[in-house]
């Protein structure tokens, strides 16, 4: 039994470090200038939250949940500007960044001339990417727990929840990048970003669309991230949280999966 499964642990280990290698090189190469990525982040979702969270939330008054709880607006469209700054986060660093490494500076050429595998690139890059999503996400939920959106309680248990969105759309967001041609793709993407991200429950219930519309809603990976944020920031209970982390965690293995082997299609050629 041990000489069956000890190879594989100490296999495992072995790609872990490599993973984590990658990873230390963009910290080291970003080391000085990256609290400016951080700041520039983070302002954007808070920029929303402040001027139609709580400005046109002022206006619109509470609003009625599914379960009928009313909430303010404003603790509404947070947890939405949550799971909005994850998926901007991790898809900045795994398309524009990944995209220019792997395309331009050719700087997986070198790595694969190391024991460094495509998937384990991969990894080490999604990884670095929870790093600037996790920040954005951490300091995000302060501002909610200062303001009284949600309490500290609520806010641990949204940051995992968070941290899950960045690793779901980070894989996601690297599988795409293998497929840009070239720096003009960037702009369909960039619109289906914002496409997600006015159509996925972050202003108006997904209840208010027309029941056909409603539906593919509700199958996009943002409106998973915002219902499994919302309902933990706000406290609501229900097995329907279930179903959004199986969800991402599928997201994230395929995601994996594909830029990994994409990657050796693109590097090894």
């Amino acid at each position: 039994m041990v000489t069956l499964v000890l190879p594989r642990l100490v296999g495992l280990s072995a790609a872990s470090r490599r993973a984590a290698s990658v990873t230390e090189r963009n910290v080291a190469a970003l080391r000085a200038v990256y609290w400016l990525l951080l700041v520039s982040g983070f302002v954007e979702p808070l920029l929303y939250l402040f001027s139609i969270g709580v400005g046109v939330g002022a206006l619109v008054g509470d609003l009625t949940l599914p379960g009928g709880r009313a909430v303010s607006y404003a603790a509404f469209v947070a947890p939405a500007m949550l799971a909005s700054s994850a998926m901007t986060g991790a898809l900045a660093e795994t398309t524009f960044n990944f995209f220019g490494k792997m395309k331009y500076m050719r700087l997986y050429d070198g790595v694969i001339a190391t024991p460094v595998r495509p998937f384990e690139i991969a990894l080490g890059e999604l990884a670095w990417a929870m790093v600037r999503g996790s920040a954005y996400s951490a300091a995000f939920l302060a501002v909610m727990v200062a303001m009284g959106l949600t309490n500290p309680a609520q806010a641990l248990l949204a940051l995992p929840a968070a941290v899950l969105i960045g690793f779901a759309f980070g894989a996601l967001g690297m599988a795409l990048a293998t497929f840009l041609r070239s720096w003009q793709d960037f702009d369909l993407m960039g619109s289906a970003q914002f496409t997600l991200f006015l159509f996925s429950g972050t202003f108006v219930p997904a209840t208010a669309y027309p029941t056909a519309l409603r539906w593919l809603v509700e199958v996009t990976p943002l409106y998973r991230s915002v219902h499994l944020v919302r309902g933990v920031a706000l406290g609501d209970n229900g097995w329907s949280w279930l179903l959004d982390v199986a969800y991402l965690v599928v997201v994230t293995g395929l995601g994996l999966v594909v830029a990994s082997r994409r990657m050796g299609r693109l590097l090894y050629r």
